[in-house]
């Protein structure tokens, strides 16, 4: 199938971690140019090596999505270079694991700044052009605890589910303009996040990260952790002219781990 990516500039942040690159890499085999932001500047740069073997174009911006000060001098560089941004990709690092109570204010404030209020400052950035040129994608990456809010990620839980209201949201305001609004969900998807919370969860329960991994590939109906490209394949579709008609959807890429429908 033709996606009818070809010459479209793509922005996806969080271009260094395991979806990130692999969703980056998806788009330039489709033929985007991709513009990736990321505050690790060493995993940046291998992202961008796999966008130019792809043989797509590759710009590379080190950036701390906390600041949002950056935001206009970023998005002018992608545009100069690359040219507008057609799709955009917002994927997010998540918050330490932490319990609902007894959270510090500003941990929640440190947290709402990186994941929520930037990726809603780029957005608006990013926006008018696209309804302008009537044609956009807006795919936002969260977390399968926006639907069965997962046990002491509670900053995660609470934080990204707000990105779900805003999303639809402003899925209804923006599709008479030929933007779509998406949400995609990751499962237990292979990557380092993955590694790291199997890891923390290991310590508190005084087991090892094998049986971690063990009782939670059990509980998956696939059987298995997810691969990084299964998902860049759900996003890659939903950045996609193919996708014209889904907006305001959230998208499950799970194995069928969570059990609600």
């Amino acid at each position: 199938m033709d996606l009818g990516l070809k010459g479209k500039t793509a922005l996806v942040l969080g271009a260094g971690g395991g979806l990130g690159s692999a969703i980056a890499a998806t788009l330039a085999r489709e033929g985007a140019n991709v513009a990736l932001g990321d505050i690790d500047a060493a995993a940046l740069a291998q992202t961008a090596d796999a966008v130019r073997a792809a043989g797509a174009q590759a710009l590379a911006l080190p950036w701390d999505l906390a600041d949002r000060s950056v935001i206009g001098a970023r998005i002018d560089a992608i545009e100069a270079e690359l040219g507008p941004v057609d799709i955009l990709v917002n994927n997010t690092g998540g918050p330490p694991p932490t319990p609902a109570s007894g959270q510090d204010a500003q941990l929640w404030a440190k947290h709402f700044d990186a994941m929520v209020l930037s990726v809603i400052a780029v957005t608006d950035r990013v926006l008018p052009g696209m309804r302008e040129r009537r044609w956009g994608r807006i795919v936002t990456s969260t977390s399968s605890g926006v639907v069965a809010p997962i046990p002491n990620l509670a900053i995660s839980n609470a934080l990204r589910l707000s990105l779900v209201g805003w999303s639809k949201t402003l899925a209804g305001e923006v599709a008479r303009d030929g933007v779509t609004a998406n949400i995609v969900l990751p499962g237990r998807i292979a990557t380092a996040r993955i590694r790291f919370l199997d890891e923390q969860r290991a310590k508190r329960e005084n087991r090892s990260v094998d049986e971690i991994a063990a009782a939670s590939t059990g509980s998956i109906p696939a059987g298995r952790y997810g691969e990084p490209q299964e998902y860049a394949n759900v996003v890659a579709f939903l950045a996609s002219q193919a996708a014209s008609y889904v907006n305001g959807s959230v998208i499950r890429v799970d194995g069928g781990m969570i059990a609600s429908i």
